[in-house]
């Protein structure tokens, strides 16, 4: 039965001209679950936003979109909050009350649903998504995938009939990221419930869908069952870029037909399709050899003194010259380590050294006088002006110097682009500084596989004319393919570095889906590069 169906819809900004979407046409039935998938600025929160009329940006909207028989704008609020869930990429923007159990009620009072349903709705979903253990605490004390999960929760309290996802794992480290779809999944198969997710990582999203619609420049270039509309995405390298790491290796060793999309598959497909005689690639990076530049040595940091310590004797450093990737899981304390080599978090003891003069030892504004900059995981705080072109030139920047195109987004307000659009710009401006030392916190969140190689191509560049670049991030794929080394970050130290081919090695859940698939097939694979590079030198099996 069709639950959705969006027919001919266009979508122009106020004020611009060309639209962002244009004559989008797909209809879903009930209890299908589609990825959404397209470059950064193709459309895709747009689109999702437009579905949802509560939400819809300002602008020219044409076309239809149907809610079963029903238009969308002709639900009334109550059905409207109701019938269509929607969860955001960032859940700080969601939470709107100070208590879990408040948050998970919140909807229904609004609703004004009787006080006995909300208690058993509430303590049901409480009880479905394992949140009874922390019901009554504050949600600023929550780590970002409990908040997330939260967002989720309170959603569902609603008893939507269609819920929406807008990139929500962009802030979630990989466990809880997949744990994440994993749930969502879960509702979809138990509940029948229409599941519509925008996503730049896929790897655990494509395997989940039966369908996957794709955007390409505001218009639909794929829509139809998974295996299908993938098979379409083949000769696209922007967006097969972004397809999990079975699917781009099954098509560059042009396995169209039956390509797998999970990392089982991919590894049923390279054991049965090619030889093992060369087990292991000839070369594995080395350590760059360069001068300390940045140092942390025993270094405690606590954000008040009656609460726990953060960082917890940490001592790491990077060398000039290097990528530098940091990552761990949600509220492990990377960030907070990332502010503390910026200057922001002062620790109460240890010592940072800074191009080897202790931090403390930089006065005024000296510390970020072509030495320190740091580009931070909300880019809104780096924005000051009402256009992109504004601040390109705050920056003292000009559009022609960036590494990346921004032109089309000139006249737009730096709130109105998309998350990814967002990074870059603040990336831009950050780079501006000229600085030694470059600290990136989650600098790909919401970019798509292009501007992912654009954004590493930038820091790799860097590396080589002497800066050292240290990057906090989930995004274990791009660690892998960038980084000079990778250490992993848990309770406020780290506990392991080394060069990616070593330290994704024995990793079960922080490594890579190329790594996973070809353990003790082949060694030394962190990239789908890799794997294919080692597929081809043994050749294809004999029949």
């Amino acid at each position: 039965m069709e639950i959705l169906a969006v027919r001919d819809l266009s979508f122009t900004y106020a004020g611009n001209t060309e639209p962002t979407i244009e004559n989008v046409c797909f209809s879903l039935e009930k209890g299908d679950f589609v990825a959404v998938c397209g470059a950064t600025g193709s459309g895709k929160s747009t689109l999702l936003r437009c579905l949802k009329p509560e939400l819809r940006p300002t602008g020219e909207l044409s076309g239809d979109i149907l809610l079963g028989s029903e238009p969308v704008d002709s639900l009334d609020r109550r059905a409207g909050a109701s019938r269509i869930g929607y969860v955001m990429q960032r859940p700080e923007q969601q939470i709107v009350t100070d208590k879990v159990w408040h948050e998970l009620a919140f909807g229904l009072e609004n609703l004004g649903v009787k006080t006995d349903v909300i208690r058993r709705r509430v303590s049901e979903m409480a009880a479905y998504f394992g949140i009874e253990s922390w019901f009554d605490r504050s949600v600023s004390t929550l780590s970002g995938g409990q908040k997330q999960l939260l967002n989720l929760a309170s959603v569902m309290v609603m008893q939507p009939e269609v819920l929406i996802l807008d990139e929500p794992t962009a802030q979630l480290d990989p466990i809880a990221a997949s744990e994440f779809i994993a749930t969502v999944a879960k509702l979809n198969r138990e509940l029948g419930l229409t599941v519509i997710i925008a996503e730049h990582r896929l790897e655990d999203v494509v395997p989940a869908s039966c369908k996957l619609l794709a955007l390409r420049d505001g218009r639909v270039a794929a829509f139809g069952s998974t295996r299908q509309a993938a098979a379409e995405l083949f000769g696209d390298g922007l967006l097969l870029g972004g397809m999990p790491a079975a699917l781009r290796l099954g098509a560059a060793l042009g396995e169209k037909e039956n390509c797998p999309l999970t990392v089982s598959e991919g590894r049923r497909f390279i054991e049965n399709s090619f030889d093992n005689r060369i087990s292991s690639r000839e070369h594995c990076r080395e350590a760059v050899s360069g001068e300390k530049v940045l140092e942390f040595s025993d270094v405690f940091f606590r954000y008040e003194r009656a609460l726990p310590d953060v960082l917890r004797g940490l001592s790491f450093y990077a060398r000039a010259g290097e990528v530098f990737c940091i990552l761990g899981g949600n509220g492990s304390g990377k960030s907070t380590a990332l502010f503390a080599a910026a200057g922001v978090n002062r620790p109460y003891s240890g010592k940072i050294s800074v191009l080897g003069k202790n931090i403390r030892k930089y006065p005024g504004q000296s510390l970020y006088k072509n030495c320190v900059a740091l580009l931070p995981q909300d880019a809104q705080t780096l924005f000051l002006c009402n256009t992109v072109a504004e601040e390109l030139k705050d920056a003292g920047v000009t559009p022609e110097e960036l590494p990346f195109d921004l032109g089309g987004l000139l006249a737009r307000h730096p709130y109105d682009l998309s998350g990814g659009q967002q990074q870059l710009l603040a990336l831009a401006k950050v780079l501006a500084a000229k600085p030694k030392i470059l600290l990136a916190d989650e600098p790909t969140k919401g970019l798509d596989a292009e501007a992912k190689m654009i954004v590493g191509n930038i820091f790799r560049s860097l590396s080589r004319t002497g800066k050292a670049v240290v990057v906090v991030t989930h995004d274990i794929e791009f660690a892998a393919s960038v980084a000079d080394r990778c250490a992993m970050f848990f309770r406020g130290e780290i506990t392991s570095c080394d060069v990616p081919e070593r330290f994704f090695a024995d990793n079960s859940f922080y490594t890579t889906a190329a790594n996973r698939m070809t353990r003790g097939y082949y060694s030394g694979v962190v990239t789908v590069e890799d794997a294919a590079e080692l597929c081809r030198a043994n050749g294809r099996k004999r029949p």
